[in-house]
């Protein structure tokens, strides 16, 4: 059972069916373009939708040299429903220890027209909760949701 303390959560309506939504995050080149707020550049490494697939993301600002943002392993994958991934496992379940330790269930849910999106993401303690939020969990995790939908409605 979880603690509701050491979990965070957000929900946005993004005007597009769940398979448009389900494109921008299943490919990487799409990844790339929401993925991490601006004007902070996102490069995919790894995205290996499968359960034990990889998911690695490296971001830059500027004109830097790019730097590890996530590492992480696919838990569970519906297209167009559900994915599912954490940060204490690499590729393979290969056990890591990440600079934040957390397990987020994102979800894709039909909602008339468009798309209830929504993202939940469990802590090791309330500790590591608090400290997600208070790096800006809403804010960031926000810009990215807003993104997203921008990104899809730009595609046409």
């Amino acid at each position: 059972m979880t603690n509701e303390k050491s979990e965070l959560a957000i929900s946005r309506f993004i005007n597009a069916p769940p398979s448009r939504v389900w494109e921008a995050w299943s490919t990487t080149e799409n990844l790339e373009k929401w993925w991490i707020p601006a004007p902070t550049e996102c490069k995919v490494i790894k995205l290996d939708l499968r359960p034990g697939g990889g998911f690695e993301t490296w971001m830059r600002e500027g004109n830097t040299e790019f730097k590890p943002h996530l590492e992480g392993c696919f838990l569970d994958i519906v297209p167009e429903k559900r994915l599912v991934f954490t940060t204490v496992l690499a590729e393979g379940w290969q056990p890591i220890e990440p600079w934040l330790a957390l397990t987020a269930t994102i979800t894709f849910k039909a909602e008339g027209q468009g798309t209830r999106y929504s993202a939940r993401v469990l802590h090791k303690n309330a500790a590591d909760s608090s400290k997600h939020e208070e790096m800006g969990f809403q804010e960031g995790w926000g810009a990215t949701i807003d993104q997203l939908a921008a990104f899809i409605e730009t595609k046409g």
